[in-house]
């Protein structure tokens, strides 16, 4: 019989990051373990849509203005959007600042 320690069993632990019901991964927060984000200068902006189209996880969407906005709830803050910009108008900051 194993020794009780007091600790939990990973049988006793909620089941987490898992779709356990169709259609609902979106209520999944994904970026929560970002350690950079992405930060756009809408004055340098061409809205050509490169970090749209380039972004694995799909997290830009155009606002009234037709600018790409990244939805920080699901970005996981890979920079791939600031490598593939064409004018350098995202830039990668640190989580926090």
């Amino acid at each position: 019989m194993a020794k009780e320690t007091g600790i939990m069993s990973w049988k006793e632990l909620e089941l987490g990051v898992a779709v356990t019901k169709p259609g609902s991964a979106g209520e999944l927060r994904t970026g929560d373990w970002r350690s950079m984000r992405p930060v756009t200068d809408y004055d340098k902006c061409t809205k050509c849509g490169q970090c749209y189209i380039f972004c694995p996880d799909m997290v830009y969407k155009k606002n009234a203005e037709g600018y790409y906005e990244a939805n920080l709830f699901y970005c996981k803050g890979c920079g791939i959007c600031a490598k593939e910009c064409p004018v350098s108008c995202i830039t990668m900051v640190q989580e926090g600042d």
